[in-house]
């Protein structure tokens, strides 16, 4: 019995000693977190991952005012290219025509005084437009340098359609383009004359009968990229919109005579038919266009060449039989021997495609020498020399 008991003992004292290691003897049970304090520590850190970090606000910050900073920078150096090549066109334009000539001291050395005075003030002004930059800068204006550059552009923009802007940009024109845009102009104002001299009451009486073939003329022109003023043109010159069969082989709507396989293929292919019917309005249309296509594509886009080419067909080979026989290159070479060809040809067909386009532009015919409408009519244009 002694020896039970003191057994006993020792597995009590051992128990004891076991829980007073597993658990402190003055522990609080209230210091356990409950499950209302894990959930409020769970959104605290919650909110805290969900929070940005202020590096990262602060870089998109700064991303976000350097793409607005370029965006305006973008914008006022555009603006102000745009400004510096509008009053280029107009200084040098205005330039070339008060000092036109060949003499040193009286023509060239005052032009090239002139454009040092421009650049000089270009970059007076460029050095006046930095400072005044700085200036906004500093007083926190951001937005103020590009809407005084973008108004400045749209100004000089709005400027074009200035009857005088005209002028100094034929004289620009005729500056660059040397002996090119002097044969252009040179069939301009012969148009221009021959348009003035036209019956306004004759040119109205073509219009209306040309608006039955309106509609095929346009689609024509559409489907070989050519003006449809000037196709109307064409039309005009050839049977004055009465479609008929000349003397001379002349068919329909464009007086089409001999014309080349290939030109007929193009013309089915565009048209979506299996053959090509000449007293058909359409067809007529089609086939002329596709012509003349070929001709301004083989006088190399030379459009009074490439009319004139129209015109003589493929007869005695053609206008490029007879330019290389006699060396001619261009509307220049050429004019000595159009003795015996239809030299006004061009110039009837562009009298025609001009008062046309005026009929869509203004739904009017406006006389050429009245007030300013020749200034007006000029910087309309005429088809085929000005897009």
């Amino acid at each position: 019995m002694p020896l039970l008991n003191s057994y006993d003992s020792c597995i009590q004292k051992f128990s004891v000693s076991q829980q007073s290691a597993i658990m402190p003897v003055n522990f609080d049970k209230t210091q356990l977190p409950t499950d209302k304090t894990r959930t409020r520590r769970n959104s605290s850190r919650a909110r805290k991952s969900a929070e940005p970090k202020p590096r990262r606000a602060s870089q998109k910050k700064q991303n976000a005012s350097f793409k607005q900073k370029l965006l305006l920078s973008v914008i006022e150096v555009s603006a102000l290219v745009t400004t510096i090549i509008f009053v280029i066109l107009w200084g040098v334009g205005l330039s070339a025509n008060q000092f036109s000539g060949t003499a040193f001291f009286s023509n060239i050395l005052p032009f090239a005084t002139g454009i040092l005075g421009i650049v000089l003030i270009v970059s007076i002004l460029l050095i006046g437009w930095n400072r005044m930059r700085r200036w906004s800068q500093l007083r926190q204006m951001p937005y103020f340098a590009p809407t005084l550059a973008v108004g400045l552009a749209l100004a000089s923009a709005w400027s074009v359609t200035h009857d005088r802007f005209t002028i100094a940009y034929g004289n620009f024109r005729t500056l660059i383009g040397g002996k090119e845009e002097a044969a252009r102009v040179t069939i301009a104002h012969q148009v221009y004359a021959a348009y003035r001299r036209h019956n306004p009451a004759q040119l109205q009486i073509m219009i209306s009968r040309a608006q039955p073939y309106r509609t095929d003329i346009e689609a024509a022109a559409r489907a070989f990229g050519i003006d449809a003023h000037l196709l109307h043109g064409i039309a005009a010159t050839e049977s004055s919109f009465l479609p008929r069969d000349s003397h001379d082989g002349g068919k329909g709507l464009f007086q089409i005579t001999r014309v080349p396989e290939f030109i007929i293929t193009q013309a089915i292919r565009r048209l979506n038919t299996a053959r090509i019917v000449l007293d058909i309005p359409r067809h007529n249309a089609f086939v002329a266009a596709a012509t003349f296509k070929h001709y301004m594509a083989e006088m190399k886009n030379d459009l009074f060449l490439g009319l004139l080419a129209y015109n003589i067909g493929p007869a005695n080979g053609g206008l490029r039989f007879i330019m290389q026989q006699y060396g001619a290159s261009d509307f220049t070479t050429i004019q000595p021997y159009l003795q015996t060809l239809p030299r006004d040809y061009p110039i009837r067909v562009l009298t025609y495609a001009l008062a046309f386009r005026l009929w869509h532009l203004e739904g009017r015919l406006p006389a050429y020498e009245e007030g300013s409408n020749a200034l007006s009519i000029q910087r309309i244009g005429i088809p085929g020399l000005h897009p």
